[in-house]
């Protein structure tokens, strides 16, 4: 589809990659990795065709599409977000136009005339296209992509110059994704999105038709979304199949097995030498001194490539204990004029807790995190703070709590006196500022830099209740592990909000949804909470759909062991879902072709029909199967839904 043959690009004197050789067939679900400053937005811009390379070459398969997000700066402005979104569809709505047209002509000609004959047959191809780009459905496909980006009903019809930033790049996103386009280029798709929004495009990109590349430093994303992971690596590009997880494992063997290899060409290279060195003057072994040399001489040096930079480990100076709880809601209630965000909110924060808040975005979480760090008072009921705590607050625009003034190494000096100056120039390394960014003044940095720096001022003097309001933002992959096995090690408190699935999985011990003005309480992570909520679901439906409830002195106190991951419950549902769907329009379509059949109008167009019935019979054959198929699946794994399609 498209192809990289001998391909290079350098900005100024830095190369970013050279002789890259890469072909994206159709299908391919692939992810870009790579150190910040490899290259990867600039490949990603060279495959979309908004930049060029500086030699090499690369080939696109004729009628071939790519569509490319960028992370950010897209504006939109002049319509509203369900319009913007239906525009990406003017040449169906065009074609739509057509088809009316043409319906009324052929209604006024005569249907044995040869002008009416072209006309019809013109209609029937055009409308043969604009079925198989589901042109009857445009404005539910909108509304599927937005309701699944976390757009509700009501704000499909604001204008979208009305969005901050972030909505203006889920619409973008929504553009992109309704496009289709043979080749989808993301660019850190998951900065804008919460974890539901995130999720559903997850499940969005595993069924999606065509080719992606996407860049992220969402760790899980990458390991459920890609099936193969291309790695700028020392101004190479580097290919490995299977997810993220697995691009880890396999090139740290990759790495194994070239110093291996390293080493005993360098044992072998030691030998030969000392034999040349020993016996050069010898006439009795010229014959050998000579074959060695030219051993020597033809042998293709391995080369070891350059250290990576060793993940650095930084341990929080631990804070002093606080009692066993740390803070207690009591019936709390926030309003803010005629808006309620909560009622009746109870819930108890014991010492050692590390608590994932979840919810759409504007359910309420960053509320909920202001009134524990005490920022924010309740409207109602009582918050009580427990014995010794200090609890300390990370906003999502903590920079501007920073002196603009200090230079970031004399800042970190100052609160950390008796840590060496190499430990802390690391670990602003692990955010992003590296040689003499650490010199800079506060003043200088943009606000993501700022957030980064002030995330990395928290570490050096942790309080005992840290409040954390998205601190993986502006990270990369190496900073999140830095972060992570920080607060792994933190002995205090944690409340936190982050929208990265793998964060919360390796860091939560419980998770509090925020969701229609409550705060609900699950013991364990986030693939905890997935699972209780499914199968708390699922024991719902199941009086509806006339299923006896066990007794109550039958109930067991944990919910039955799991059989399926949830994720991969709820995209089989969702499957089954969509086959319904697509059933239902089949079974139209299959009428639709009998009537047309019942009327002769040419031998043609006869044969044509026929032809179009036999393939959507089969095609609804195989949906019904795949149907069945996976009810048994569901039915298997304790979900259950009476009826077919």
């Amino acid at each position: 589809m498209i192809q990289l043959t001998g391909a290079g690009k350098q900005f100024g004197g830095k190369i970013l990659f050279q002789d890259a050789a890469w072909q994206i067939n159709p299908g391919e679900g692939i992810g870009l990795v790579g150190a910040n400053g490899s290259g990867k937005t600039t490949l990603l811009k060279i495959l979309a065709g908004l930049e060029t390379l500086d030699y090499g070459a690369i080939a696109r398969a004729k009628g071939s599409s790519a569509g490319y997000l960028p992370q950010h700066g897209l504006e939109l402005s002049g319509r509203t977000v369900f319009a913007e979104c239906l525009s990406v569809f003017d040449h169906l709505r065009q074609a739509e136009a057509e088809l009316e047209s043409l319906a009324r002509e052929m209604a006024r000609l005569d249907p044995g005339g040869r002008e009416y004959a072209a006309v019809a047959d013109r209609f029937h191809r055009l409308e043969h296209e604009f079925r198989a780009r589901d042109g009857y459905a445009l404005e539910a496909q909108a509304g599927a992509v937005l309701s699944g980006l976390g757009f509700p009903k009501e704000d499909w019809n604001r204008r979208t110059e009305e969005f901050s930033g972030g909505w203006q790049m889920r619409v973008a996103l929504a553009k992109l994704l309704l496009e289709r386009p043979n080749l989808l280029l993301l660019d850190e798709p998951t900065n804008h999105l919460d974890l539901e929004a995130r999720n559903w495009l997850e499940e969005y990109l595993a069924a999606y038709p065509h080719a992606f590349v996407l860049v992220s430093h969402d760790r899980y994303f990458l390991d459920v979304a890609v099936r193969k992971v291309v790695e700028i690596w020392n101004k190479r590009l580097h290919f490995y199949v299977g997810n993220y997880s697995r691009y880890v494992e396999l090139k740290t063997e990759r790495r194994a097995q070239l110093e291996a290899a390293y080493r005993n060409q360098q044992d072998r290279i030691r030998q030969l030498e000392a034999f040349i060195n020993r016996f050069r003057y010898q006439a009795t072994k010229a014959k050998q001194v000579q074959s060695r040399i030219k051993e020597l001489e033809r042998m293709e040096r391995v080369e070891l490539p350059p250290e990576e930079e060793k993940a650095i480990r930084f341990s929080f100076p631990q804070p002093k204990p606080s009692g066993r709880i740390v803070a207690e809601f009591h019936g709390v209630a926030k309003s803010y004029g005629p808006k309620h965000v909560f009622a009746g909110v109870s819930f108890t924060i014991e010492r050692g807790d590390r608590i994932a808040l979840v919810g759409v975005n504007g359910a309420g979480k960053s509320t909920l995190i202001r009134m524990l760090a005490g920022t924010e008072p309740p409207t109602r009921g009582e918050y009580r703070l427990g014995h010794n705590v200090q609890p300390d607050y990370f906003a999502q625009d903590q920079y501007k709590e920073l002196d603009p003034g200090v230079r970031l190494l004399d800042d970190l000096m100052e609160i950390a006196p008796r840590t060496t100056q190499t430990d802390l120039r690391s670990l602003l390394g692990c955010f992003l500022f590296t040689e003499d960014d650490v010199f800079k003044p506060v003043s200088v940095l943009s606000g993501g830099e700022k957030n980064r720096y002030a995330l990395a001022r928290m570490l050096l003097r942790p309080s005992n209740f840290l409040l954390l309001d998205e601190p993986t933002n502006h990270l990369d992959l190496r900073a999140k592990d830095v972060l992570l096995d920080s607060l792994q090690e933190y002995s205090g408190t944690l409340v936190f909000v982050s929208h990265d699935r793998y964060f919360i999985d390796r860091l939560a011990t419980r998770v509090f949804e925020v969701a229609d003005g409550e705060v609900r309480v699950y013991p364990g992570n986030y693939e905890d909470y997935l699972w209780r909520k499914s199968a708390a679901a699922a024991e719902a439906a199941a009086p509806a759909a006339g299923v006896d409830a066990p007794a109550p002195e039958s109930k067991p106190e944990e919910p039955q062991p799991r059989r399926l991951n949830p994720i991969r419950v709820r995209q089989m549902e969702q499957r089954r879902e969509a086959i319904e769907a697509e059933v239902a329009q089949r079974e139209e379509e299959i009428a639709g072709a009998e009537r047309a059949l019942a009327e002769f109008r040419s031998a043609d167009e006869t044969r044509r029909l026929s032809a179009a019935l036999d393939a959507g019979r089969a095609a609804l054959s195989g949906l019904l199967e795949e149907w069945e198929e996976l009810s048994r699946a569901l039915e298997d794994a304790g979900v259950r839904k009476d009826g077919a399609p």
